[in-house]
Formats: C-alpha cells, structure tokens, sequence
C-alpha cells in the first residue's frame, strides 16, 4: 500500500491563506494559481476543509435553491461549441418558439412546492433588442413575478442597449444569468459568433439597470487551471452576486462532444479555489454536477458551494429535486436565501439562471 504523503509547509500555507480569507482579505493570484495546482489527495481534501469554513462564515447554513425554464429551444443563431441548442450542431435536441404563460405558471408553483427561490426564464437566441419579442419576455416576467410564488430570474442572451437592461428591470426583472463561460484568454476556443467582450458589455448593461449578475462559467472544455483561475478573479471584477460553476457535459454532435471529462477531484478542488478567490459570493453549482460528480455530489457543500440548480436543465436530465432536498437535510444544511443575499454582496461587492447551466 503507498503511504499518503502529508506535506506540512503545504497545508500551513493552506491554513494561512484560508484564515487570511475569513478575517476579510483578498488572496493573490499567484496564491490563487498555487491552490489550483494542488494536485495530492490530502492537500485538497485540506484546501476542502477551509473552503468549508470560508462558506460557513460568510454564507451560514443556507443554501440558495434555484430553477429554470427553457423559454425558446434550439435553432440558436450563436456557435458555442459546448451547446446543444446551436443551429450549427446536429443534436437532436428539442426545437419551440417562445413558451406561452402556462409553462411559466406551472415552474412557479413547483418552485414554490420545493422551497425554490428563483424561477428562470432561459431561452436560446442570440439576445435581445427593442421590439415585439421584448413586449412578450417583459410579459412572462410581470407574470411570474406577479404570481408571488418564486422571484423572476431570466438569462436571454446578449442585451443589445441600455434602454433593453432598463424595460426588463421596469418589468420586475432581480436576477439576470450572463455567463463570462472561461478566461477571455480561452473564450475563442468556445465560440466565434459573439466575443467575450460582447458579454461584458452585457454585464454593464444589466448593472447599470440595478440588476443583480448571476454570471459564471463551464470548466471542463479543455481549458488549463490557470484559465479556471483568470475566470474566478473576473467574476469578482465584475461584481458578479452569483457564480453558477457548470461543468461539461459532452453532448453528442457538439464539437466538445469527445472532450474528456475532468477528475472529480479537479472539480472539487476548482470549487473549493473559486470560494477562496469569491468568499462573499454565492457560489452555485449547475449543470453537468449529476453525470460528473455521480456520489461525491454531497461534497460540493464541504468544497465552498453556497447554492444548487434544482430540476431538469436546459437539454439534460437532473436528479429529482426531493433527493437534493434530502442531500441538503442529510447535511443540516437550510435550502433557503434570507433577502436573496444580494445585499450583502453589494456591500462586498469586492465585486437567475445561468444562461449557459444544461446546454454543456
């Protein structure tokens, strides 16, 4: 049998970064590049175990549970390489319009039925600009909002205006899901219709809109550590409120259809780094978490996450809610978000439904 190595300098370091987090400081990137880097067993269940500390002091024992609605599938104008939903890739997968009110309706009650938080109304397109399509997402939101049962979260792509940003805020918009994806660096790897830059511009739209960001990424596409890392200390840039981490689930007729998938412990560690750079944040974990983590699902709270996309994602199958909700009790953990813990970031701000959470 071989002996697991301890290496005491390394789980110092560990500690004295981990502390440095809890008493209110911003570790390094080079720090930061040094955590991901871990690569023994020990060294990153330890680099875990002071996640889970960094979580439990910033963010308690509560859990932000979210859902989403596939607004308008398939036939999407944009390349994204890791989608099922683009016009570009034959996937098979489903191909509707714009959904009516009803579906929208039914999401709420189940959300409400589960403990949900937030409802988002997702949908495949390349963005949105003024006009008749626009009318009718501002539409489905009063709708949702007015029904009181889940808070409306939407994520519609690229916002071409301000004056866009600024009707779906007037429509009772909270939460809008923009994903950065990877590190600007990777991102033309990813997709060559619309620019990293284009997302940004986004983001800005949405914030001066008084709009909370729920903006993240996919790890997993063949991206380097350091990557995974540049993207961790953009998201604390923009002031993103919630940070969905999905990881790739390789669809069939994708060009990412044959990308290997990473280690579970890759995973976990990744999440474990983003709490450590995004202490304040809430730290989500979306799709791809089923098919990747398998059994270690439970360990992502231990590794840093805050919260959980619940239900079925865009064009995949998720395990049923009542066993998160059981995961989370098995945990002692509370599937609920006081003041939808948007405030508190702001103020942090060192500074909802993703948009990109089922189509990897």
């Amino acid at each position: 049998m071989t002996a697991v190595r301890f290496d005491a300098t390394t789980h110092a370091r560990i500690a004295r970064l981990g502390q440095r987090v809890i008493e209110g400081e911003s570790i390094s990137r080079d720090d930061a590049l040094w955590l991901f880097g871990l690569e023994n067993a020990s060294d990153i269940f330890d680099l875990m175990s002071w996640a889970n500390r960094i979580r439990e002091r910033f963010k308690g024992n509560k859990v932000h549970l979210c859902s989403i609605v596939n607004a308008k599938a398939g036939n999407c104008s944009e390349n994204c390489r890791f989608c099922a939903q683009s016009a570009y890739y034959q996937t098979g997968s489903p191909r509707y319009g714009f959904i009516d009110p009803e579906p929208v309706q039914e999401a709420a009650e189940e959300a409400q039925r589960n403990g949900v938080t937030a409802v988002g109304l997702v949908a495949a397109w390349k963005g949105l600009s003024e006009g008749p399509m626009l009318d009718e997402v501002c539409e489905r939101i009063r709708e949702l909002k007015a029904t009181g049962k889940a808070r409306p979260d939407a994520s519609l792509g690229i916002i071409k205006s301000q004056a866009v940003a600024d009707r779906l805020k007037e429509a009772g918009l909270e939460c809008y899901g923009h994903n950065l994806e990877t590190s600007r660096r990777f991102f033309p790897n990813t997709c060559s219709t619309h620019t990293y830059e284009d997302r940004l511009e986004t983001i800005r739209y949405l914030k001066n809109a008084g709009i909370n960001i729920c903006s993240g990424g996919i790890i997993g596409m063949g991206e380097t550590r350091e990557d995974r890392c540049d993207l961790a200390f953009a998201l604390r840039e923009i002031g993103a409120n919630v940070v969905p981490i999905n990881i790739l689930n390789p669809i069939k007729g994708t060009p990412f259809e044959n990308v290997e998938p990473l280690p579970v412990l890759e995973i976990l560690k990744t999440i474990a780094c983003f709490r450590f750079i995004l202490p304040k944040q809430e730290i989500m974990i979306a799709g791809g978490r089923t098919v990747n983590l398998r059994d270690a699902q439970s360990m992502i709270f231990m590794a840093g996450a805050s919260a959980l996309m619940v239900g079925n994602y865009l064009t995949t199958l998720n395990q049923p809610v009542e066993r998160d909700l059981q995961m989370l009790k098995d945990l002692g953990l509370d599937p609920s978000w006081d003041n939808h813990g948007f405030s508190d970031q702001r103020e942090a701000a060192c500074g909802c439904a993703p948009e990109s959470v089922a189509r990897a």
